[in-house]
């Protein structure tokens, strides 16, 4: 049946009543609903699954490396949860409503709809070249969504957090938002001269407007959010952004404008109960994150599908409408609140502000092209800004890829699977599943020194000191994820990489294996090969643990490091990232070249 709410024509001209009175909502309630195939409900014995989202990305303009970097940051993170056995949701997709679009429809001599049908087409296609596992791909014009928006308006409505009124403020086309005087100011404009009204935290052009239109009775819920803060103190990350929201609502809220004029913005959900007006881009687009798990849920169902969403990834620009406006829809709707907002900084061109308007945006196309997904996926999470903002440049990349990728991972590999004086198998054997004896081993070695070789080898056999490193590791490494730093993860599994060079240059196995060759007493033989079998052992853990938790970051490289390593595809879980967790892995000595993991970047000058 369609919905009963009586359509409201006060206030209203004789020829938007008429209006108003032909046409009707398109939202139909949950019993008489049909199944959009799109949905599906997945449920675990253990209860729903991780759900993870990007922001979706509006498709007024082609997407930069700044988009590229959140479905990255997010497919991380979902990635772990799957490395970790919990099955994990990860949404992605498009906002296609709104003022902007309906502008850059116009310019390019396009109907909207089709307009959106190309733009979202091109950010799908950035995700599956990101290697992006997205399970859902949103956009705000699929039906089910536009449902989900009409009912969401009826229920805020009947409840009465919506009231109509004049509104005056400074509008932003770019953002789609009012700003009330204090948040904005003037600016001179480098490169017209001219001044201008623009947005503190956008830093984008506002006009003054008024109008009548339809409000949110946001302020009502300022001491709730108040509430709702400190009791999750770590709900937003980094702090700092949590510390700013917080500050910004103790000033007090005012209402919010949801709704504009139809005459004036066409390409958009009209509001249900008065054809006269258009929803809000924002309140459209924020519900995507409901609508895609299923809102609204029919009845009995409502706690059986993946909401609420654990963690929302969003860049610093739209922390206001994701962390106050959003949990306030979501409370007025009696809805549960995201578990976790992960935030994150921009990427500038020679420190300044990527701009479409200035032309300095990184076509992330061209950079997957030109230095290989994987490569771009470590450098972003590596390099980029979680708190701060990162500047962009070619010579990082391929810095970051010489000195990380190449110099310690590659040269790690290259030095222990490409050599003819250690058999991997004898030491899997002996310490896979057996972390006493290769505790005992390390104790051993590490006291006592056969007098016949290098004094310089006979310094600083810190055996027990990087054994010890290497149990902690996947624990601290999951603690930097559990705290939403992947950028520390990553970083600190390339230290552990640096730490095992200069770990195995220091033990020089070299000149143990040619003191064995030459011969040497009984006794001094037997420690030499313990030796020998303890270090290389050492380093064929590191470069297993860190290609097991190395999964979700880039996935194609370690897999290629796994498979070096010969370790088993049902071996590869971070369950199984412990030391001494694997017997069955490792490499017999062989002449044969293993393989060069990160060979040198072409086209790079």
């Amino acid at each position: 049946m369609r919905s009963q709410l009586a359509i409201s024509s006060s206030g209203l001209t004789p020829l938007q009543s008429l209006i108003a009175k032909r046409w009707q909502p398109s939202w139909i309630c949950a019993s008489c609903r049909p199944h959009h195939s799109e949905r599906r409900y997945i449920t675990t014995k253990s209860g729903k699954p991780y759900y993870i989202t990007t922001p979706i990305f509006y498709v007024n303009a082609a997407p930069h490396i700044g988009h590229m970097y959140t479905m990255v940051l997010a497919d991380v993170m979902k990635r772990w949860q799957v490395l970790k056995n919990r099955p994990a949701v990860l949404c992605t997709g498009t906002d296609e409503h709104g003022l902007k679009i309906q502008q850059a429809a116009v310019k390019a001599d396009r109907d909207p709809q089709s307009f959106c049908d190309s733009g979202a087409e091109v950010f799908k296609q950035l995700a599956l070249r990101a290697n992006i596992s997205f399970d859902y791909f949103v956009r705000t014009t699929d039906q089910s969504h536009k449902e989900a928006v009409e009912y969401a308006w009826t229920v805020l409505e009947e409840r009465g957090y919506i009231f109509r009124s004049k509104h005056e403020g400074w509008y932003s086309i770019s953002d789609e938002a009012f700003y009330p005087d204090s948040a904005v100011h003037i600016i001179l404009d480098p490169r017209t001269g001219h001044k201008k009204m623009v947005s503190k935290e956008t830093n984008n052009e506002v006009q003054w407007s008024s109008e009548s239109n339809y409000h949110f009775r946001l302020s009502a819920f300022r001491d709730r959010l108040l509430e709702f803060y400190e009791a999750n103190p770590e709900w937003i990350t980094p702090a700092h952004r949590m510390r700013d929201v917080v500050a910004a609502v103790e000033e007090g809220l005012q209402d919010l404008s949801i709704s504009r004029p139809y005459d004036r913005l066409k390409w958009a959900i009209r509001v249900p109960t008065d054809s006269s007006q258009s929803i809000y881009v924002w309140l459209d687009a924020l519900l995507n994150y409901a609508s895609k798990a299923g809102y609204p849920w029919p009845p009995g169902s409502k706690h059986q599908n993946w909401w609420p969403a654990d963690v929302h990834v969003i860049g610093k620009d739209i922390v206001r409408f994701h962390c106050i406006y959003w949990p306030a829809f979501l409370m007025a709707l009696d809805l549960p609140l995201p578990k976790r907002i992960m935030t994150h900084a921009h990427w500038t061109m020679e420190n300044q502000k990527m701009s479409k308007s200035i032309g300095n945006v990184v076509n992330p196309f061209w950079a997957v092209d030109r230095f290989g997904v994987d490569t771009m996926r470590f450098f972003l999470i590596h390099h980029g800004g979680l708190e701060d903002d990162s500047n962009y440049d070619n010579a990082h990349i391929v810095g970051r890829y010489q000195t990380d990728l190449q110099f310690r991972l590659g040269n790690l590999a290259s030095r222990l699977m490409n050599n003819k004086m250690h058999d991997m198998r004898i030491g899997v054997e002996r310490y896979g599943g057996n972390p006493e004896i290769l505790e005992q081993d390390c104790k051993e070695c590490q006291i006592e020194m056969p007098k016949n070789l290098k004094e310089h080898n006979r310094v600083n056999w810190q055996m027990t000191k990087y054994r010890k490193m290497l149990l902690a590791l996947p624990h601290a490494v999951d603690d930097h994820m559990r705290k939403m730093e992947p950028n520390k993860a990553v970083q600190l599994l390339m230290t552990t990489t640096y730490a095992a060079n200069a770990f195995l240059q220091n033990q020089a196995p070299w000149d143990i294996f040619k003191t064995l060759t030459q011969g040497s007493n009984e006794d001094d033989a037997e420690l030499l090969k313990r030796r020998l079998h303890c270090t290389m052992f050492l380093m064929a853990e590191t470069l297993r643990l860190v290609g097991i938790m190395l999964q979700p970051f880039m996935p194609e490289k370690s897999g290629i490091l796994l498979d070096m390593l010969l370790v088993e595809k049902d071996q590869r879980s971070f369950k199984d990232a412990q030391l001494c967790g694997d017997r069955k892995y490792g490499r017999t000595a062989s002449p044969d070249k293993a393989g060069l993991l990160f060979p040198a970047l072409a086209n790079v000058t």
